[in-house]
């Protein structure tokens, strides 16, 4: 009887080969071309990407701390920007009705350098009012109001404790008694303060007398005071807590005026010039009894570059 053997298949059904090290390996799958090339594609993919994200993040992180550094000089009224802020306030409850006062502050900031070590900061306040009645059957007024401006001598260089001192002279530019003194007035002001890490916290003095002007108005005695304290929350943003504070030494009765106000500053562009956009409220716990009592300021403040 004869037994028939199963025909021997050849190629069918074998998936493995014996390797050159006695041991059963896939066919083909370690020398595919094509895995290769995409394995090369995705290395120089991703160098390409890390030398891109390289200069890119450094670029991040630089103008971030220029934004920073930025941010912190504008807590500083001595320091070396150019500025023109525009500073709009509405006080509630201003003379015998109640109204409103609008009062826009054009304030330029203008350094010069005198010498190396010396620089000379120029600042200038124009008022524009739009005052209510101030007594009964009195008529409201709109104009510009007495111009200060002042002049501080403070020292170069990056320094936490900064001084800045000079003269501050008071230029009557209105008639109307409800808007400005009549009178020419000076007298010597100062800065003060200190940067700390992200805060800043000082005060700004000034005390002027009158000399000249319409003989027939008050004499002027008044001292201002602006103690301010700065926290830099992020490299854009900063909040500020400060005074405004008048005293008119004339006067017995009512002499002072003062506001606590709180702010907060965006640092961002306008056009193509950097810019802080800021935005506030203030309290009066002291104030005449024509008011106000209460405040909302709203300001925007230019960067302009500086020729030297």
């Amino acid at each position: 009887m004869r037994v028939s053997r199963a025909p021997r298949r050849i190629g069918h059904g074998i998936s493995r080969r014996l390797g050159a090290g006695g041991k059963w390996a896939r066919r083909g799958n370690s020398d595919d071309p094509k895995g290769g090339c995409v394995r090369s594609a995705l290395m120089i993919a991703m160098i390409a990407y890390l030398v891109a994200a390289g200069p890119a993040a450094a670029q991040q992180a630089a103008d971030k701390a220029a934004q920073a550094d930025l941010a912190k000089k504008l807590s500083n009224p001595v320091s070396d920007l150019v500025s023109v802020p525009f500073q709009f306030n509405w006080e509630a409850n201003v003379g015998p009705s109640d109204l409103t006062r609008f009062i826009l502050n054009v304030q330029p900031v203008m350094p010069f350098t005198i010498t190396p070590d010396v620089n000379l900061i120029a600042r200038v306040i124009m008022p524009l009012i739009s005052q209510p009645p101030l007594v009964d059957g009195g008529a409201p007024t709109f104009g510009v109001s007495d111009i200060t401006t002042s002049f501080f001598f403070s020292p170069t260089g990056p320094k936490s404790f900064i001084l800045g001192v000079g003269p501050v002279l008071v230029l009557p530019s209105t008639s109307e008694p409800t808007l400005g003194s009549g009178k020419w007035s000076a007298g010597p002001t100062a800065v003060v303060l200190k940067q700390h890490g992200p805060w800043t916290y000082g005060a700004l003095w000034n005390q002027i007398w009158s000399f000249s002007g319409d003989p027939n108005r008050d004499d002027v005695n008044q001292m201002f005071l602006q103690p301010f304290l700065s926290y830099q929350a992020t490299h854009t943003i900063t909040l500020t807590v400060q005074s405004e504070s008048t005293a008119n030494w004339e006067v017995s009765d009512q002499r002072w005026t003062v506001p606590i106000n709180v702010l907060i500053a965006k640092l961002s562009t306008f056009g193509a010039f950097p810019a802080s956009y800021q935005f506030g409220a203030g309290a009066f716990p002291v104030h005449p009894d024509i008011g106000p009592t209460w405040k909302i300021r709203a300001a925007v403040v230019i960067l302009l570059p500086r020729t030297r």
